[in-house]
C-alpha cells in the first residue's frame, strides 16, 4: 500500500512538473510574442508620427513660395518694388537657410539628451510658429518682418524635427527593415516639398492665413502623440558642448548662405549683388570659419560634426551623392515655377493670376513619380542592398534633365509631364535607399548627429542650388534681356526714354513677377504711369497673355539649357559616386557602455 501511494505520488509529481514546463513554456513563447507585438506596434507609432512630422516640416517649406502673391497683397506690401525684393527673398531662402545652419546641433543635441525629448520640443516650437504666423497684426514692412521672423523659428522647429526623425527610425527598426521605414519617411519629407506647391495654391485662393493655419491641427495632435507614445530606446552620448564648433559653423555657414541670398539682389546699377562689398565679405569670412571649424572639430574632444564619420565608406560616400543631387535639384522647382507662370501658362490662354495653382497642378507628375519609386525601392533595398538602386536612381535622374535641355519652350504638355515624372521616379529610387545606407553605416550612438549631417548636406545643396541656378538664368537674361525688352516696347508705341529705363531693370524683377503671378510688362508700364497714355490696342497686345512670353522664351531657354546641362552633369557625377559606395553597408547593434573608451570607428562599425 506505502508502495502504491509512493508510486501515484510520483506519477503525479511528474505529471504535476510536466504540466509546469508546458505552462512555462507557453508563458515565454506568449511573452515573446507579446513582447515582438509591442515592438512591432511601437515601429510603426514611430513611424507613421515622424512621417507625419518630416511631412508637415517639408511642405512648409514650399507651401509658401506659391502663396508669396496673396501673402504680399493680405500684408499689402508690393514685394517688386526695389526696396521690398529683400523681404521677398528672405520668405523664400530664410527657412532653408536656418535648417542648414541648425540641423547638426539638434541632431548633437538627440544625442546628447535625448532624439524623442529634442524632437518632441521640435514639434511644439513647430507649432506654436504656425499659430503665431497666422495672425500677424500688421501691414507693409512690420509685416514681412513678423512674418520672416516667426518663420525663421517654425524652421528651428523643423530643424529639430527632421534632423531626430531618422535617427529614431533607425533606433526602431531592424537593418533588414530600415530601407522600407527610412523609404516612407524620405518620401514624405520630398512629397511635402512638392505637394506644398499645389496645396498653397489652393489654400491661398481661400485665405493666405490658411497657408498657416493647416499646421496648427497637425501640430497640436503630433505634439501630444509623440509626447505620451514615443519613447527613447537609442544610445545616448553624453559629452560636453563644443561651443567653439557651434559657433563657427553656424556664423560660417550663415555668412556664406545669406552672402548668396544678397548676391541675387541687384546692386549700384549692377544686374547682382556679387560685386557688393558685403556679400564678397561674407562669401569670404564664411569659408574662412568654416575652415576654422574643421581645424577646431579635428582637436576637440566632443566634436559637434563628427567627422570621423567619413571613414566610414558608405557615409562618405552617401553624403556626397546626397549633395550632389541637391545641388542638381534644389533650384528645379523655382525654374519650373517660372517656366510654368512666365511663359507657357500664358501662352495657352492662361491669365497671370491663375498662374500659380496651376503652375503647381501641372507639377504634380513629379511628386507622383517620387510617390511610386521611393517606398518601393526602399523596400527592395532592404534584400538587394543600397548601391544598385541609388546609383540606377541617380542616372534617371541625370537623363530627366537631359531630356529637358532638349525640351521646346512652348512643349507638348505630355512630354513635359513624363520628364517630370521621370526625374521623381529617379529621386524616389536613389533617396530611401541611400538615406537607410547611411543611417545603417554609422555607429549606434552617433544616429543624431549622422541624421543631422545628412540633412545639412541636403539643405545646403539646395540653397546653394537656388543662387547658382538663379545666378546663371540672370546672367543669361541680361545679356540680350535689355536690348529685346526696350526694342519691343517701342515698337508698340512707349516713348523711347521709358522704354529704355525700363529695359535697363535688372531681369531679377521681371523674373519674380512671373513667379508672383504678375504679368511683368503691366507692372512696370503701371510703375513709370505710361500704360494710360498709349493706345488701347497697344495697351491690350502688351498686358495681353503672349508679349512678355514671346520676349523673354528665347534668352530663358538659353539660360535653362546652362542650367539643366549642369544639373545633368552633377547628377551623373554623383551616381559615380553612388557607385563608389561599396557593395554593402555595415551596422554594429551592440553598442559600449558610455564609461568605455571610444574605439575607432571602423571597428566599432564591423
Amino acid at each position: 500500500m506505502s508502495g502504491g501511494l509512493h508510486s501515484r505520488l510520483r506519477r503525479e509529481s511528474t505529471s504535476g512538473q510536466s504540466r509546469l514546463r508546458r505552462e512555462s513554456t507557453s508563458g515565454q513563447s506568449r511573452l515573446r510574442r507579446e513582447s515582438t507585438g509591442g515592438r512591432d506596434r511601437y515601429r510603426w507609432v514611430a513611424l507613421t508620427n515622424t512621417t507625419m512630422a518630416v511631412f508637415m516640416s517639408s511642405l512648409d517649406g514650399s507651401i509658401v513660395l506659391i502663396s508669396l502673391p496673396a501673402i504680399f497683397t493680405g500684408i499689402k506690401l508690393d514685394p517688386l518694388a526695389p526696396a521690398n525684393i529683400v523681404y521677398l527673398l528672405w520668405m523664400i531662402m530664410g527657412y532653408r537657410l536656418v535648417q542648414s545652419v541648425l540641423v547638426v546641433a539638434v541632431g548633437k543635441f538627440g544625442d546628447m539628451f535625448g532624439r524623442v525629448r529634442i524632437y518632441n520640443l521640435g514639434f511644439l516650437v513647430f507649432t506654436v510658429a504656425s499659430v503665431l504666423l497666422s495672425f500677424d497684426p500688421f501691414h507693409g514692412e512690420p509685416a514681412a518682418l513678423w512674418l520672416i521672423g516667426w518663420r525663421l523659428l517654425q524652421a528651428f522647429g523643423g530643424s529639430m524635427l527632421t534632423a531626430n526623425s531618422q535617427a529614431i527610425l533607425t533606433d526602431a527598426f531592424p537593418r533588414e527593415r530600415r530601407g522600407f521605414a527610412l523609404g516612407i519617411n524620405q518620401v514624405a519629407g520630398l512629397a511635402g516639398m512638392f505637394i506644398g506647391l499645389t496645396a498653397g495654391g489652393l489654400l491661398a485662393a481661400w485665405d493666405w492665413r490658411s497657408v498657416f493655419w493647416v499646421n496648427v491641427p497637425v501640430g497640436i495632435v503630433g505634439t501630444l502623440w509623440a509626447y505620451f507614445m514615443l519613447r527613447d530606446n537609442g544610445v545616448r552620448h553624453p559629452s560636453r558642448m563644443d561651443w567653439w564648433g557651434n559657433l563657427t559653423f553656424a556664423v560660417g555657414l550663415s555668412a556664406v548662405l545669406v552672402a548668396i541670398t544678397f548676391g541675387l539682389q541687384p546692386y549700384g546699377g549692377q544686374t547682382m549683388g556679387w560685386t557688393n562689398p558685403w556679400v564678397d565679405a561674407g562669401l569670404v569670412g564664411g569659408v574662412l570659419l568654416l575652415a576654422a571649424f574643421v581645424w577646431v572639430e579635428l582637436r576637440v574632444d566632443d566634436p559637434m560634426f563628427e567627422l570621423r564619420l567619413f571613414k566610414i565608406r558608405a557615409f562618405a560616400f552617401g553624403n556626397a551623392t546626397r549633395f550632389g543631387g541637391s545641388l542638381a535639384q534644389g533650384g528645379l522647382q523655382f525654374m519650373l515655377v517660372i517656366w510654368l507662370q512666365g511663359i507657357w501658362l500664358p501662352l495657352h490662354g492662361y491669365s497671370y493670376e491663375s498662374t500659380p495653382l496651376w503652375a503647381g497642378i501641372l507639377m504634380l507628375p513629379l511628386t507622383c513619380g517620387f510617390l511610386i519609386a521611393g517606398p518601393i525601392s526602399g523596400a527592395l533595398s532592404d534584400r538587394l542592398g543600397a548601391r544598385l538602386f541609388a546609383t540606377a536612381g541617380m542616372v534617371v535622374f541625370g537623363l530627366s534633365f537631359v531630356g529637358l535641355i532638349f525640351l521646346p519652350v512652348d512643349f507638348p504638355y505630355w512630354l513635359f509631364a513624363a520628364l517630370l515624372a521621370l526625374n521623381g521616379i529617379g529621386m524616389g529610387m536613389y533617396s530611401a535607399p541611400n538615406s537607410a545606407a547611411i543611417m545603417s553605416a554609422v555607429p549606434a550612438r552617433y544616429r543624431g548627429v549622422a541624421s543631422g549631417m545628412r540633412a545639412t548636406f541636403q539643405n545646403s545643396g539646395t540653397s546653394l542650388s537656388i543662387g547658382v541656378f538663379f545666378s546663371l538664368m540672370i546672367t543669361g537674361l541680361a545679356s540680350t534681356l535689355p536690348h529685346t525688352l526696350t526694342q519691343g516696347l517701342t515698337a508698340h508705341g512707349v516713348p523711347h526714354t521709358v522704354a529704355a529705363q525700363i529695359g535697363e531693370l535688372p531681369p531679377v524683377s521681371s523674373l519674380f513677377a512671373a513667379m508672383l503671378g504678375v504679368n511683368p510688362i503691366e507692372y512696370l508700364l503701371e510703375s513709370y504711369h505710361a500704360l494710360a497714355g498709349l493706345p488701347q490696342a497697344a495697351q491690350r497686345v502688351l498686358t495681353g497673355h503672349t508679349f512678355f512670353p514671346n520676349l523673354i522664351s528665347g534668352p530663358f531657354h538659353d539660360g535653362l539649357v546652362v542650367v539643366f546641362s549642369v544639373s545633368a552633369a552633377i547628377a551623373l557625377l554623383s551616381a559615380a559616386a553612388s557607385a563608389l559606395r561599396g557593395t554593402g553597408v555595415v551596422d554594429s547593434e551592440q553598442t559600449r557602455p558610455a564609461s568605455a573608451a571610444p574605439a575607432p570607428l571602423e571597428k566599432e562599425n564591423a
